[in-house]
């Protein structure tokens, strides 16, 4: 698969950006602001235990794929590998 280049990985940051404000904005807090339960746990605190991991995995798995590119090493100033 090809690796996209830099100007869409920034753009791609900023819409993790983007979509991590929305998703802690408040209409979406609202809408899960409501005494519904789910196990025991109120689905305000539960859209968060949920919502806050997957948003970080989804960013290390975002980093995970762009790690390796050869030319985001070479603009950032070397070899990411050295420790």
């Amino acid at each position: 698969m090809k690796k996209p280049q830099s100007n869409s990985i920034r753009e791609a940051w900023i819409l993790c950006l983007i979509l991590g404000l929305i998703m802690i904005n408040f209409p979406f807090i609202h809408i899960f602001n409501t005494p519904v339960t789910i196990l025991g746990i109120p689905i305000l605190i539960f859209y968060f235990l949920v919502g806050w991991p997957l948003s970080i995995a989804v960013i290390w798995f975002f980093v995970r794929y762009f790690e390796n590119d050869p030319k985001n090493n070479s603009e950032s100033g070397g070899d990411k590998s050295i420790p």
